[in-house]
């Protein structure tokens, strides 16, 4: 018991100095972490970053090949050059001092910390529990050594290897996951996109209310203090069966401009011949066929119907309206099980299997069409003149103009990744990013890191993007039950 007393108090009094302010603070950088953000060692103020040999040797291991692991580690190397130019020994040895700036009680105000590379053989101490040569355990041991000889400041290893964090702990080394990459500290603080209303909501909010019409559209000025907690394009509604569901259009301070959606759960209003089966995928649509939404992003678990609503809501914008002039669809070349290998063909051929998700949703919308067998194979061709499956990999320097583009499977983008993919959008072009956090297969990254996550916060007060969460799950009862209960 006393011992137990005794390593709680510990802890207790490590907690204590690492959370002194004012002490100086030395970042020691795990390989991983300049692998995923390349502009890591200007993401630390004022502290110091100190680049172990260790990692400077697999970085250079790390630099040849065409992924994107290996373009950050290029530009590392290139941030690393810049620094060094005109830099002597003695300076290497007292830290070169990194270009960096915050904001201090408003002002921006230049705040500069120091770049330290190994220059010197530490005696690193390891534990004899701590078996082994990898560069692991000599970052470990870099790390140990550096929180022996700066007894006063604070010395943490930063990596995106959880193993790693977890051998630090062990041997009594502080160490932190990277968190500047983070766009929210939880997932499921992730703006879902609707909100329900209290029962007293027009109490509190329908005085002074102004209601009119536009092109068959009706409107409503509320004011209230729910107001200021909305954002644009946001859908409301109440439980109750003819409740209100609008979307969120302007808002002012206080007051706040609703317009009610269109309910295409009713069968005169079927997209493609289908219907939204819940209130989270009428809102979708809703979305998909604003024409003055040019940014979507829908989240769900398999099954909630993302792929076949934002289809639907494509063709028919596509072959009916003209509003597009094609369909674009891409997806992450993420395996599930083991890889096949090399595929044969074009890009179009190449990217077909990873597509079942596209052409199994193509069945369901061609059922409906009438004509028989020969009528829904001429349909069939029709939808792949008009709908090209593209790789991510040919993406960097296009121009998409008046077209319908879909990233599929998109929790798997880091946020550069996902940045490069929305810029390529010209005028006229809607683009749609589909995805399900809880299933990210990307190393290092996190619900809380994905570029879809990123995206979702980073557009959700733009007048001209809009965001959806779907919960309900619309496959099949067993698909359904299998969910709830595996």
């Amino acid at each position: 018991m006393a011992k137990a007393e005794s390593s709680e108090s510990k802890a207790a009094d490590k907690r204590s100095r690492a959370g002194k302010r004012g002490q100086r603070r030395i970042f020691v950088l795990d390989t991983n972490v300049l692998m995923h953000d390349p502009t890591a060692i200007f993401r630390f103020d004022e502290h110091d970053v100190y680049i172990p040999m260790i990692v400077l040797e697999e970085l250079d291991a790390g630099k040849k090949g065409l992924s994107e692991a290996a373009r950050n580690v290029r530009q590392v190397s290139r941030f690393l050059d810049e620094l060094m130019v005109g830099v002597d020994k003695t300076a290497i040895d007292h830290g070169i001092e990194l270009p960096t700036s915050k904001y201090i009680n408003g002002q921006k105000k230049a705040v500069a910390g120091r770049l330290f590379f190994q220059t010197k053989v530490l005696s690193g101490g390891l534990p004899d529990t701590l078996p082994g040569h990898g560069a692991d355990n000599a970052i470990l041991g870099q790390a140990l050594a550096l929180q022996k000889e700066h007894t006063e400041a604070r010395v943490t290893l930063v990596s995106k290897d959880i193993n790693l964090r977890i051998k630090a702990s062990i041997i009594g080394v502080y160490a932190e996951d990277y968190y500047n990459d983070k766009t929210i500290e939880d997932a499921d603080l992730l703006y879902t996109g609707l909100q329900e209303l209290p029962a007293n909501f027009w109490e509190k909010h329908g005085k002074n209310m102004h209601s009119w019409q536009e092109q068959t559209r009706t409107y409503y000025r509320v004011h209230g203090p729910m107001v200021r907690d909305w954002h644009v394009n946001q859908f409301l509604y109440q439980q109750d069966a003819n409740g209100l569901e609008a979307i969120v259009r302007k808002i002012d301070g206080n007051e706040a401009v609703l317009e009610l959606i269109r309910d295409f759960r009713n069968e005169r209003h079927s997209i493609w011949g289908i219907n939204a089966r819940n209130r989270e995928q009428n809102f979708a649509l809703n979305l998909l066929l604003d024409p003055e939404i040019d940014f979507v992003t829908i989240l769900g678990p398999a099954g909630t119907g993302k792929t076949l609503l934002t289809l639907a809501a494509g063709l028919a914008q596509t072959l009916e309206s003209n509003r597009y002039s094609e369909i674009i669809m891409t997806r992450v070349t993420i395996p599930l099980g083991e890889d096949i290998g090399f595929l044969p063909g074009t890009e179009e051929e190449k990217m077909e299997p990873w597509m079942g998700a596209l052409m199994d949703n193509l069945e369901v919308l061609t059922q409906s069409q009438e004509g028989g067998n020969w009528g829904r194979a001429a349909t069939n061709d029709l939808l792949r003149n008009r709908i090209k499956i593209r790789s991510l990999n040919f993406m960097r320097g296009r121009t998409f103009l008046n077209r319908f583009l879909i990233l599929d499977e998109a929790q798997n983008l880091t946020a550069k990744q996902m940045k490069a993919l929305v810029t390529r959008s010209g005028p006229g072009t809607k683009v749609v990013c589909l995805g399900n956090i809880a299933q990210i297969d990307t190393p290092y990254l996190t619900e809380t890191t994905s570029g879809l996550t990123y995206v979702v916060n980073r557009f959700r007060d733009w007048s001209h993007a809009g965001h959806i969460t779907l919960m309900r799950g619309e496959r099949s009862r067993l698909a359904d039950y299998a969910s709830e209960i595996l």
